[in-house]
């Protein structure tokens, strides 16, 4: 039972009731009250008026906007069909699987639009050695066009070096190199890009394969060593320039 202030209750029609109350009283109805009265002592007459309808009403809306809240949230993109370039400013396009920082290393499954943690013989793989130096993805739009090299259907992994972005996360790529692996006498390759946009860069001045040798010396070597780390069996094929980057993104297109 709910009484606010004394207000006023103003009927203009059967069925249709303009409420005058405090917002308190108005908040109590939308927050889902089953059972609201509403009186007035106004003289010379003493209103009775059930809102229960009314209260009911708001209850359902408000169970709507959960629902709706709900389908929104898994409503995100499908990775899966991404293009490869962006549609206004025709860029590569990267989709961050695993953060920086993290040695636990997650894949995209498109039959589930989810990112799930890799698993290797039904355990959640962990890299054991130092954390990711960058954000480990893919580039979308693509696949092997050779299906017996690596695994089918997998697309062209990629490595952004710049802060660590959430899973899911599509940016706007500049490939500056290549990095061929050789991982259980598969060759993997591996582009790294660097954000498009300049103030999302962690790395200002590395632009292209030259650049990125010349400004920042360390950075090859400590990829090398990282990959060599995170997974057995792996061995530095070597580097290409980043229009071998950008020919090989071509050739996985689909």
């Amino acid at each position: 039972m709910l009484t606010p202030r004394r207000r006023p209750v103003r009927i203009t029609r059967p069925g249709v009731v303009v409420l005058r109350a405090n917002m308190g009283a108005l908040l109590a109805v939308i927050s889902g009250t089953d059972s609201c009265f509403w009186r007035s002592n106004s003289p010379p007459l003493t209103y009775l008026v059930a809102v229960a309808p009314f209260c009911q009403y708001f209850a359902a809306m408000r169970r709507c906007l959960s629902i709706f809240c709900l389908l929104l949230a898994g409503c995100g993109p499908r990775h899966a069909d991404l293009p490869t370039f962006s549609v206004e400013r025709k860029l590569l396009q990267l989709v961050v699987e695993t953060p920086a920082g993290t040695n636990h290393e997650q894949r995209y499954n498109p039959t589930t639009n989810a990112f799930e943690p890799l698993r290797l013989a039904g355990l959640e793989a962990v890299v054991e050695f130092l954390p990711a130096p960058g954000n480990l993805g893919f580039v979308p739009g693509t696949s092997p066009p050779d299906e017996a090299q690596g695994q089918p259907g997998q697309p062209l992994p990629a490595l952004l070096l710049a802060e660590s972005q959430p899973a899911g996360t599509v940016l706007e790529v500049l490939p500056i190199a290549l990095l061929m692996l050789d991982v259980d006498g598969l060759l993997r390759p591996v582009v790294v890009a660097v954000p498009a946009r300049p103030s999302q860069r962690i790395l200002p001045q590395a632009t292209d394969w030259a650049s990125l040798r010349r400004v920042y010396p360390g950075v090859r070597p400590f990829l090398d060593l990282w990959f060599r780390h995170r997974a057995p069996n792996t061995r530095i094929v070597g580097w290409k320039d980043e229009k071998a980057a950008s020919l090989l993104v071509r050739q996985w297109m689909r």
